[in-house]
This record gives C-alpha cells, sequence and structure tokens, in this order.
C-alpha cells in the first residue's frame, strides 16, 4: 500500500516566494495546497490555476459588465489584479473595476494598483486558509479592502453555491453584509444583475458535489 509523503516542515523562511499569493498584516498567504509541490506532489501550475467552472463564471460576469460599463469612466481588470494598501498588505483580486479618476492614467506601471476599486469581486479563493478557516479569511480580507476604499465587494462560493455581496458603511470601513443564494438575481454594479444559477443552467454545467 503507497504511503502518503509527510507533509513539509520548512520553516516559513525557506519557503520560495514564488508560492507566495499575498501579502496580508506582513505576513505571507500561501497558494492554497503549496504543501504538496513542497512534496512534489503537484507542480506550480496545478495550484495556481483556476477550474473550469471558476472560469466560466468568471467568463460570465465579464461579459456582463462589458455589455454596460462606461470604458470612458472605468477600468476593467482581471487575471488576479493586485492591490498595494500599503507596506504590509498586497491582496489579489480576480475582477476588479476602478474609477479613472481615481485611477488615473500616471499610475499605470509595472506596479500594483495602490488606490481602491470601485467594485471587486472575487470567485473562491487560490489562497490557504489554514491558519484562519476559509470564512476568517474571507472576513479578514474584506475588512481590508473596505477600509482601503473599495465601495463593494462580492464573493462568489461555488462550495455552497452562495453568493456574498458587502457594501461599505457610512464611515467608508464597517460594511453591509448580506447572504444570497446563487440563483437569485443580484445586483453586479449600477442596476445591472446576474444570475449564476440560471446562466449555468442555461449552459448545460451541471455543479457537483
Amino acid at each position: 500500500m503507497a504511503v502518503a509523503p509527510k507533509p513539509s516542515i520548512l520553516p516559513e523562511e525557506q519557503i520560495p516566494d514564488y508560492l507566495i499569493y499575498e501579502i496580508m498584516d506582513g505576513k505571507p498567504v500561501y497558494y492554497r495546497d503549496y504543501q504538496a509541490v513542497l512534496n512534489k506532489t503537484k507542480t506550480l501550475d496545478d495550484i495556481m490555476g483556476c477550474s473550469s467552472l471558476q472560469a466560466e463564471i468568471i467568463s460570465y460576469l465579464l461579459g456582463i459588465i462589458y455589455r454596460f460599463i462606461d470604458t470612458r469612466k472605468y477600468r476593467v481588470y482581471s487575471n488576479e489584479i493586485g492591490n498595494h494598501i500599503d507596506k504590509n498588505n498586497n491582496l489579489s483580486n480576480d475582477i476588479a473595476i476602478f474609477d479613472k479618476n481615481i485611477l488615473t492614467a500616471d499610475k499605470i506601471n509595472k506596479k500594483y494598483p495602490d488606490v481602491p476599486p470601485k467594485l471587486v469581486i472575487e470567485i473562491d479563493t487560490e489562497a490557504d486558509v489554514s491558519a484562519l478557516t476559509n470564512f476568517g479569511y474571507i472576513y479578514k480580507k474584506t475588512n481590508k479592502l473596505l477600509g482601503f476604499g473599495v465601495e463593494r465587494i462580492i464573493w462568489i462560493l461555488i462550495d455552497i453555491q452562495a453568493v456574498l455581496v458587502i457594501e461599505s458603511g457610512p464611515d467608508g470601513v464597517s460594511g453591509n453584509w448580506q447572504v444570497r443564494d446563487w440563483n437569485m438575481d443580484i445586483e453586479l454594479m449600477d442596476g445591472h444583475t446576474f444570475n449564476i444559477a440560471r446562466y449555468l443552467d442555461e449552459e448545460g454545467i451541471t455543479v457537483g458535489e
């Protein structure tokens, strides 16, 4: 009977930087399953790429966005766009929409944007959440984005087929959290909605357990 390799116990300072997904509170947050790369049971490509279902949902949302967005006013970024919040926090987003009055042309460079998006969309997470739990990670990251100035954050949680919608409060920090089933029409931005369950059904896509 084959014996599974023991988990790596490399000290943090010896874990390669390419396995870092984000920096939060000055500490690295690694890619989910990074230990499998250290143990050579998975490759870096195995853990960095999103699933076909995640990619399909991102494609669906981007399709809606590009039908209504005014590109004279907004910039739409995807592909794990980074956010440089401060020297201790570099966060990653699946989709981010920036106001061009905030992310001006002179701020476009080879570094992460250091101004807040108007809207952030996350589809699950590629992060290792063993130190926080999945909800703990979502809660902490969301509050950092709100504190940075993000107005609206949408988390799409595939395993429980739910959508978290968080909007900044009057103080710009505390958020109004709502949990929706993903078979509901949910506002994306400016009155435009999405419905993941209906889209997947129309495409003949079945979400397994």
